[in-house]
């Protein structure tokens, strides 16, 4: 079996929508807050020794070792916010860019050849890059506050987030289904917005048709039991949790949400 990898795919918003005059800088751009958002976050490494790397014209695709996907997920994605926040307000309008952010893991051919990294889990990233939750999320959104919504697949969620390794709770995720137009592709996801501007239950997000209900309150110490989108099963969501607020070269602090740290 081949190597795991983790692998980050990036979209610009509306690419399309601009000259094609100014394809050649929009697509040098991303790279560019790639590079600087990752070393912001102390992941330099991860752009430099990056894998089988690929630039789509309106985004771009990569993989990594998957033992930075913790710190790919936070610090990373709230640092790539504030790197396009910086450089939209410095565009003078010229260029803005929005950026669909999707995380995945899975094997992959990496040995330095010339088809490596293609495989089921580079096709799925693919997917949820396309898929419509997160694209409704970020038009939803406003395009002045929010510029980076990211979906993670849920074998990235399950390793990365549920089991404590990332420095953000559960209930910082939205659970979707995820699918895209015109291919045969249905996951069950998870939405992340670093710094949000509008409702993540919207139901075009989750995929329904009528107004998002409001979660009752559950009682003090009880688990919530979010609603399931589309048949999916539903999940839990606790009050506390184990999160790790450390980062990849330093030491680790686990802190119990409801117990302190340890």
């Amino acid at each position: 079996m081949p190597p795991y990898r983790g692998i980050v795919a990036v979209d610009a918003k509306d690419f399309t929508g601009y000259p094609a005059i100014q394809h050649e800088e929009i697509s040098r751009s991303i790279q560019q807050v790639l590079d600087r958002s990752l070393a912001d976050a102390d992941l330099a490494e991860v752009w430099h020794d990056r894998r089988f790397p690929n630039s789509t014209g309106d985004g771009y695709v990569f993989g990594f070792p998957p033992e930075f996907m913790p710190f790919v997920i936070h610090p990373w994605l709230g640092t790539l916010q504030r790197h396009l926040t910086e450089f939209n307000l410095n565009s003078v309008g010229v260029v803005r860019l929005r950026l669909r952010v999707s995380l995945n893991i899975g094997p992959l051919p990496d040995e330095g050849g010339e088809f490596d990294g293609n495989g089921t889990a580079r096709n799925d990233t693919h997917r949820l890059l396309d898929s419509r939750p997160v694209k409704a999320l970020l038009t939803e959104q406003s395009p002045n506050i929010t510029h980076v919504a990211a979906i993670l697949s849920d074998r990235c969620y399950q390793d990365a987030v549920a089991s404590g390794y990332t420095g953000r709770h559960m209930d910082h995720f939205v659970e979707v289904p995820a699918t895209v137009e015109g291919k045969p592709f249905a996951q069950r996801a998870w939405l992340y917005v670093p710094e949000p501007s509008g409702n993540l239950r919207d139901p075009r997000v989750l995929g329904g048709d009528t107004q998002a209900p409001h979660d009752e309150p559950a009682a003090s110490g009880a688990p919530e039991r979010a609603p399931a989108p589309d048949g999916l099963s539903s999940r839990f969501q606790a009050d506390g949790g184990i999160i790790n607020t450390g980062t990849h070269h330093g030491a680790q602090q686990i802190t119990n949400h409801h117990g302190g740290a340890r």
